[in-house]
């Protein structure tokens, strides 16, 4: 994207250079993008302090005992991670990196195991936090605690219908049940070690709905939260490992800003070009009502998340497709949750699909047998996303319930 924009100023425009460094930093200067790094630190901490294998062991006390109930328990594990990063790759880098041995321990299917965590792990952007709603929040202006809001209930919804869908697959195969021990005792020995691990959501959600604090400064207590817990209560986290801790964050911020910085390039470009106007146009020619145009933004966006990183795709379509939505009646964060959940299965579609390398590397199995064995999540989730898309009220009651 910065090349092509390089190339374009050079060949096509009168525009000096020095364009170029001050877009990128526009493209940043922004207080709220200071909640991305944080969230990322924050499940960072998670990692390195033990809270994503405490989530781990309390998740399986109470499903690990069925039939395959390992894959149950990676849905689970990355319903309740969800609520701390806000970033697929880094739950899925979290998550899978405990679960991947476990089921292969197990005796599951390699390429089963590594779909069922790819496809678990999309889960993360929707409950928030979010950084691709933090995103399309600064890109529009919308409220980043009703679009957070607003992703809950479509994020508990992605959970069950992966169940759902692990049930079918799972009902006639020769799967182990892994033995658990399920006592009183036990359970609130699980709970104890499990319950600060659950209060970083909280914290989160509270911060949001409270409007006390911003969302980047609930990003650094979240962050804060977890530091604490790992370091002076689990006593897993010592002074020496901070350093690997911030280099990872710092390391995996930077990808994510620098293609923050590009944008602001790229969207200078087609502001000048006018290129939301004509994609506007061509909709508008179209002259679809509601039902119609949902209908082929979801099969536009679901083709554009195969081929496009998420963050390029919104600052392209979003600012085209919201005013159109918001003419034919559309709530703005329903739209919003629809194009951000169209986006997240892009992560686990080929040819482009970022979390099926992930889930590839870590659990060294060919990409395209986790292509292959990802196809049934696929559908579960698109199933997920068709309900959502016609049921706004899954989308705007929350927002609307708690922030009037």
């Amino acid at each position: 994207m910065g090349v092509a924009s390089m190339v374009y100023l050079l060949l096509f425009t009168d525009t000096p250079l020095n364009l170029l460094p001050t877009q990128m930093v526009g493209g940043i200067n922004n207080y709220t993008l200071l909640a991305i790094p944080f969230f990322i630190l924050a499940g960072e901490l998670m990692n390195k302090s033990g809270v994503t294998l405490r989530l781990v062991n309390f998740t399986k006390f109470f499903i690990g005992h069925l039939k395959g109930g390992l894959a149950y328990t990676s849905v689970g594990v990355n319903v309740f991670a969800a609520g701390v990063s806000g970033s697929a790759p880094a739950d899925c880098s979290a998550v899978s990196s405990v679960m991947l041995p476990a089921m292969k321990k197990e005796g599951y299917r390699e390429s089963f195991s590594a779909a069922i965590n790819a496809a678990a792990s999309t889960i993360g952007p929707i409950i928030p936090p979010s950084i691709p709603m933090i995103f399309l929040a600064l890109l529009t202006n919308l409220s980043v605690g009703r679009l957070f809001l607003g992703g809950v209930i479509p994020g508990l919804l992605m959970g069950v219908g992966l169940v759902v869908i692990l049930y079918f697959l799972m009902r006639n195969q020769d799967l182990p049940v892994t033995k658990v021990e399920r006592n009183w005792n036990l359970f609130f020995v699980m709970l104890k070690d499990a319950i600060l691990s659950l209060i970083a959501p909280l914290i989160i959600i509270a911060g949001v709905l409270t409007g006390i604090v911003t969302v980047t400064e609930v990003s650094i207590l979240a962050a804060g939260y977890v530091l604490f817990i790992g370091m002076f209560i689990y006593r897993t986290i010592k002074p020496k490992d901070l350093i690997g801790i911030f280099a990872n964050t710092a390391l995996f911020s930077a990808t994510i800003l620098v293609l923050f910085s590009i944008v602001g390039i790229f969207s200078w470009i087609m502001a000048s070009e006018q290129i939301g106007l004509k994609l506007a146009e061509g909709f508008i020619a179209l002259d679809l009502g509601p039902v119609a145009f949902l209908l082929l933004v979801n099969i536009f966006l679901l083709f554009i998340g195969m081929i496009m990183d998420a963050l390029p795709a919104m600052l392209i379509f979003v600012p085209v497709l919201l005013p159109l939505s918001m003419e034919l009646g559309i709530d703005p964060i329903h739209f919003g949750m629809i194009v951000v959940l169209n986006l997240m299965i892009g992560l686990i579609t080929p040819p482009v699909g970022g979390l099926l390398y992930i889930v590839s590397k870590i659990g060294n199995v060919p990409f395209q047998h986790v292509s292959k064995s990802i196809i049934p999540f696929v559908f579960a989730l698109i199933v997920v996303l068709m309900i959502v898309t016609y049921v706004p009220a899954l989308v705007t009651w929350l927002p609307n319930l708690l922030m009037g």
